[in-house]
């Protein structure tokens, strides 16, 4: 019985670290139809993305009308000056899904004319692959970029470490418990 216990609570450790580990996919807004023109700075898409914390492999999720708007990504440049002549990629599905693959800013402005002086643009800063496994922070990064602030936050890193420790315990009881 104390074996099926160890077994199980195993099971459920390397379940929680799997998901732990996995990509995972963020509503840009958190809510179905937030790429929209702002009614205030409050609203703005990059308050939400300064409150969120995404890491290379996450993917970012819009859905709007394909018939009123369109997705850009840009450089910073052309998303400081709203320039929707020269993107680095074009969307216009309505239902856009977009791989963040590596760290660093990524920029997005709206494709209609006029919206992204109005307000609707996003700018989310993916974090260093390293801070995924490891309590390390990044090491500086030689761009210099101008985008939200990134408040402090606890993003479960130490965690990790932790229930790693756990982890290697329980499978040594388990391995002890079948020698016996």
């Amino acid at each position: 019985m104390a074996l099926l216990r160890a077994l199980l609570s195993s099971m459920l450790l390397v379940s929680f670290f799997i998901s732990l580990t996995e990509a995972r996919e963020f509503l840009v807004g958190g809510k179905t139809n937030a790429w929209k023109i702002p009614s205030s700075e409050s609203e703005s898409l990059n308050k939400w993305a300064e409150a969120s914390r995404f890491q290379v492999g996450d993917s970012l999720v819009w859905n709007y009308d394909p018939s009123k708007d369109s997705l850009l990504q840009v450089s910073k440049k052309d998303y400081d000056s709203c320039n929707t002549s020269s993107p680095i990629a074009v969307y216009k599905d309505g239902n856009t899904k977009v791989k963040l693959d590596r760290s660093g800013p990524f920029y997005f402005i709206s494709g209609t004319q006029g919206n992204c002086e109005k307000g609707l643009k996003l700018v989310t800063v993916v974090l260093s692959g390293r801070r995924k496994f490891f309590n390390v922070s990044p090491a500086p990064s030689p761009v210099e970029f101008e985008g939200p602030a990134m408040a402090p936050t606890s993003d479960g890193t130490s965690l990790r470490g932790g229930f790693m420790a756990i982890f290697g315990v329980l499978i040594r009881l388990v391995l002890s418990e079948m020698l016996m």
